[in-house]
């Protein structure tokens, strides 16, 4: 597929499919999503309206978050998602927002938290925590993070839901935090929930194959030190976080959100570089061990993803070679001492 400008990218990324239909049918009531306004929040905002029209159901679909981009913002009120511009850790402006029997926790802070640690264990922990408490009575899907969990052995499959989190760093640490306490006030409020721990979503603008692939066309050295990785298409993702509702319990429902495959490195580098006609350049050597997750459970409850890896590495080789836009924001997917 070739996506002709960011538009195009932007209606297939939020396009919904027949399980959302249903899922939005399933709601049985309106949509919050907090921290709207980062990588994922605006096409999953946006395809949550999109099937709710389509689904014939009328509900409100809001998106809550701080808005630095004004553009995001027209682009969500442009597709009928409402906006509401809200500092969650300001405990007014929390309490303000409109009631809703569901609702989207995925305000976080990733990049930068080395060096400021406190904001990060706030953003990550204390606020998640203080929207729990604000929607008791609603049904939530928290985003978590893979990073929760140790280096696994890359033969081993990726860890699963089961594995003994042991995080890596204090931006894993803060998530750890955040499902404890989701967690401890799901059980003593009631409050239905589902966390998903995703690891890596991708698109055409961000994520790891971008990173691989900017690096491979620049004839920069592509680091071999976290030698595997998992990706999912962000379309997919966004589409299993609605379908989440449909199995929030009390305690949290826990699910692995990433693609089938153990991606290596390596063999990724090597097919960007057949698309660029050049030669791949790697520094260091692969470990034995990496952060992987077993997304089994998740497939079993909602199917494989419908974009392949193959796919995904086609249409970012094309997007590279194009000039399209990125979102300048490397993921450090091979940092493996937990410091982002």
């Amino acid at each position: 597929m070739r996506f002709e400008n960011e538009q195009a990218l932007e209606e297939f990324l939020s396009r919904p499919n027949e399980a959302d239909l249903d899922a939005m049918r399933a709601m049985g009531g309106d949509l919050l999503l907090i921290g709207v306004n980062g990588k994922m929040g605006p096409s999953l905002a946006i395809r949550a309206r999109r099937a709710a029209d389509l689904a014939g159901v009328k509900m409100r679909v809001i998106g809550a978050s701080r808005f630095s981009s004004d553009a995001n913002r027209k682009m969500l009120e442009d597709a009928g998602v409402e906006t509401i511009s809200a500092d969650v850790l300001d405990e007014a402006q929390l309490a303000a927002l409109p009631d809703c029997p569901n609702v989207v926790s995925m305000a976080a802070r990733k990049f930068g938290s080395t060096g400021d640690e406190p904001y990060t264990w706030a953003m990550n922990a204390y606020m998640p925590a203080r929207v729990a408490v604000r929607f008791k009575h609603s049904r939530i899907v928290a985003f978590s993070s893979g990073n929760v969990y140790p280096l696994t052995p890359v033969a081993g499959g990726g860890a699963t839901e089961d594995t003994p989190l042991v995080p890596v760093g204090e931006y894993a640490m803060s998530a750890v935090a955040r499902e404890r306490l989701l967690s401890h006030l799901s059980r003593t409020q009631g409050t239905p929930m589902t966390i998903l721990r995703l690891n890596y979503a991708v698109e055409m603008r961000y994520g790891v194959l971008l990173d691989i692939g900017t690096r491979v066309q620049a004839g920069q050295p592509v680091s071999l030190s976290m030698g595997n990785a998992n990706v999912i298409w962000q379309g997919d993702a966004n589409s299993v976080c609605l379908r989440s509702f449909g199995i929030a319990a009390s305690p949290p429902t826990v699910l692995n959100l990433t693609g089938p495959e153990t991606l290596s490195v390596r063999y990724v580098a090597s097919v960007f570089a057949r698309h660029f006609e050049t030669d791949p350049v790697f520094e260091g050597a692969e470990s034995p061990n990496a952060l992987l997750n077993n997304a089994a459970r998740c497939f079993r409850l909602f199917g494989y993803p419908t974009v392949s890896l193959d796919e995904l590495i086609e249409w970012t080789a094309e997007w590279i070679t194009r000039g399209g836009r990125t979102l300048n924001k490397p993921t450090h997917f091979e940092a493996r001492d937990g410091k982002f």
